[in-house]
């Protein structure tokens, strides 16, 4: 059985931290290689994204709400509202 601690909280508020912040940086180099719709879409190796970045991808791309999303032929794109 997991048990919690006091101390959980601010755990979480570490892991929300480093989702948020592996976001906004895979966004916004998606952002800088314009691949702002599905033929737009970039592979890892064009937006240029790094180790920590490509282990997130899969999560953050995989979200029904997120704004990062991934084609079939595993390249990227964000959405962009108008």
């Amino acid at each position: 059985m997991l048990e919690m601690s006091v101390g959980d909280d601010s755990n979480m508020e570490v892991v929300s931290g480093t989702i948020f912040k592996m976001e906004r940086s895979i966004r916004a180099k998606l952002l800088a290689a314009r691949a702002i719709s599905r033929e737009e879409a970039v592979t890892i190796q064009e937006a240029n994204f790094d180790t920590q970045e490509q282990n997130w991808l899969n999560y953050i791309a995989g979200g029904l709400f997120s704004e990062v999303k991934k084609t079939a032929d595993r390249r990227y794109y964000v959405t962009v509202s108008k």
